[in-house]
């Protein structure tokens, strides 16, 4: 879908940086756990409470805590050293996911008094801790690749890991809770953890880029706010995505669909959750040898639209190998918006400024996740599941047109090795 550059690539470029490796096998395996997670839970709420509002507030649980430390943790990661950060909060994220698994062991009854609450405060407060990792990851990263024509060979195997882990994390995860139960399955998620803990500790800690423009705590918030809303190219860029992923998305309904649509139980919503990765995998594999640079304005804009068309005809699909087929294309849509989008990050923000950048992106975009999960659970509670991710495909469509018309730098948008960082 992109053009070849007239440079020599190196594909696995940055795969030879060992601190590199180090760092996509952390993100591996926080990828696995948290997507076994996300899977397990989903499937132990609904079981529980059988009722489609409870999945949003899963992510609404998530959502509040990340936006409302969001700006802070941005500004944590231009000043704090970045490994320190993301340390901590795999260590937080741990604690989390052992406290889950206590739950299932019923040594306390915690479950049976109190019901699901107990699972919504854990998510809360992982919650928390994913929004200090957003900004500190993102801007790590950079660190470990001195070669700035790299990013783009960095932030593809990246996306690569991140997609490769979501693509076999549902299905291991609905695998395991299949056949041997919920307390293993919470169980692999803490070992997983674990293993991205010692990952991330064995990189070398990393000094913070020069700030050639050092500011107080609040005006180092603004000054990043302003960066973003001043680059139309980014501005526009991380809008469209979040509205294809606030209207768009469908995954926080998956245990409706398979449990009364598609009637496949928890083992066929591990492979439905795993259905959109089997996409990106592919598309950023393809990238990776084939990055795209003329035309990738266009390019993305035409890759969200095809999102939101998988999506609507997911959304009135009743055959579930249709259902995986349509999930996968609106995941290889989505894999190539995403790399353009990161691309378009890191080559544009100054080093010193990635934190507070990475904290906006997070707002706009990964906090939308969890909205969107909302806004999926609370439209399926009034007009049913199958409206409601139809309805925001067509949603997702009108914002493509929006933005295609408005947004004249996006759309004429070339990603060369000639961009400079603004």
């Amino acid at each position: 879908m992109g053009a070849k550059s007239t440079r020599r690539h190196d594909p696995y470029a940055v795969l030879r940086l060992p601190e590199f490796r180090h760092y996509i096998s952390a993100r591996l395996c926080i990828t696995l756990a948290m997507q076994i997670q996300a899977v397990i839970v989903g499937w132990q709420i609904y079981a529980i409470t059988d009722d489609v509002f409870s999945l949003g507030l899963i992510g609404l649980a998530e959502a509040i805590p990340s936006i409302f430390v969001s700006l802070y943790a941005g500004y944590v990661a231009d000043t704090v050293p970045r490994k320190k950060i993301i340390v901590t909060v795999v260590a937080v994220l741990l604690l989390c996911s052992l406290a889950l698994l206590y739950f299932t062991l019923d040594i306390s009854n915690v479950l049976p008094l109190y019901g699901v609450l107990p699972i919504y405060v854990v998510i809360f407060i992982s919650g928390i801790a994913r929004g200090f990792m957003g900004p500190a990851v993102f801007s790590f990263m950079p660190q470990l690749v001195a070669d700035k024509q790299l990013y783009a060979n960095a932030i593809t195997w990246s996306s690569t890991t991140w997609q490769a882990a979501s693509l076999v994390g549902p299905a291991l995860g609905g695998l395991v809770y299949g056949f041997y139960g919920i307390t293993a399955a919470y169980t692999l998620d803490a070992v997983l953890v674990l293993l991205a803990l010692t990952s991330f500790a064995l990189i070398g800690g990393k000094a913070l880029p020069e700030n050639v423009n050092p500011q107080n705590m609040m005006e180092s918030l603004r000054s990043g706010i302003r960066f973003v809303f001043g680059n139309q190219v980014i501005l526009n860029a991380i809008s469209l995505d979040m509205f294809a992923v606030l209207f768009g998305g469908a995954v926080a309904l998956l245990p409706v669909f398979a449990s009364d649509i598609l009637l496949v139980g928890p083992q066929g919503l591990g492979f439905l959750r795993a259905a959109p990765a089997v996409g990106s995998v592919a598309m950023a594999v393809w990238m990776a040898y084939y990055p795209i640079t003329i035309k990738a304005g266009k390019i993305m804009l035409w890759c969200v639209a095809g999102f939101g068309l998988s999506l609507i005809f997911f959304g009135l699909s009743t055959s579930f190998w249709l259902s995986l087929v349509l999930l996968v294309l609106s995941g290889a849509f989505d894999s190539i918006s995403v790399i353009i989008r990161s691309t378009l990050l890191h080559t544009l923000t100054p080093e010193y400024m990635k934190g507070r950048v990475s904290s906006v992106n997070s707002i706009f975009i990964g906090s939308s996740n969890e909205i969107g999960a909302f806004r999926a659970g609370a439209m399926a509670k009034v007009m049913g599941a199958v409206p409601s991710v139809v309805l925001g495909g067509a949603i997702t469509l009108l914002v493509v047109g929006i933005t295609a018309l408005k947004a004249d730098k996006l759309r004429k948008l070339d990603l060369t090795p000639e961009m400079e960082v603004v």
